[in-house]
């Protein structure tokens, strides 16, 4: 991989990951256009995505700042239940992360017509949600968790993790602008919990076959641009409507197997 695909990618990944488009579906696409071989493409997936990640705690420093200092009081507060949630949302993500973790990054070889497919999958779920009864409830412990598990199934790359977690939650009944500040901020356990693990095994080096100048470059991109997108993005998940998300998953993912 070199620098420039490395760029691009990264840009793809920062534009893409706050939209219900699936990142990793697009990043596998940007991957087999450019030609690269997919052996490596989920170590570099997974670097980029935590530079979103960071593009994301720097956005919302703030509520997570004070999401922290309250969950240190004494007491059962609401600050102590989110983050208890957040937690709890990402158990079905860790636990298949350990138990799968060869067959997850098998799914990484520029497979188009696995992408293509899933982004009809994605699609599928976001017109649902479009056209299901809007709900207004807080998100519960259980359905924390069964949103953890959507977002356990968007490790295929072309399910979107946000459209699979805000269309389950929305389907659920919980209320669509809170979901989609949940989706994004459960995101961070996981995704920081794999590049740690990436970091002690000793994989970020050339020995994986990827130098480490493009995954330094595509980490910058990406958090770049995330940092730019991150909170238009975010009001346009709250404020648009799904079913626009649905018609452009469809779109791609048709030309995707087309074009395999």
């Amino acid at each position: 991989m070199h620098i420039f695909e490395a760029i691009i990618l990264g840009l793809i990944q920062g534009l893409t990951e706050f939209l219900p488009v699936s990142s990793s579906g697009h990043l596998e696409i940007g991957h087999a256009l450019f030609g690269i071989e997919g052996e490596n493409n989920l170590l570099f997936d997974i670097a980029v995505h935590g530079a979103t990640v960071l593009s994301t705690l720097v956005v919302f420093w703030r509520e997570i700042v004070k999401l922290f200092k309250h969950s240190f009081q004494l007491k059962w507060n609401e600050s102590n239940s989110y983050l208890a949630k957040l937690l709890f949302s990402a158990i079905p993500v860790a636990v298949g992360g350990v138990l799968f973790s060869d067959e997850i990054e098998s799914l990484f070889t520029g497979n188009l017509v696995l992408v293509g497919s899933m982004l009809l999958v994605t699609a599928t779920l976001l017109a649902l949600s479009h056209f299901m009864r809007k709900g207004t409830r807080k998100t519960t412990f259980a359905d924390a968790f069964i949103i953890g598990i959507a977002q356990l199934m968007a490790v295929i790359p072309g399910i979107s993790r946000s459209g699979a977690t805000i269309a389950t939650g929305m389907m659920l009944g919980n209320d669509k602008s809170q979901l989609a500040k949940f989706s994004f901020l459960m995101v961070i356990i996981p995704i920081l919990g794999a590049n740690f693990l990436k970091i002690l095994s000793g994989d970020f080096s050339t020995a994986t076959g990827i130098n480490i100048l493009p995954l330094v470059a595509g980490f910058i991109a990406a958090f770049v641009s995330g940092l730019l997108a991150c909170s238009w993005m975010i009001n346009l998940v709250k404020k648009g409507k799904l079913i626009y998300f649905a018609i452009y998953c469809t779109v791609i993912g048709l030309i995707a197997i087309f074009a395999a």
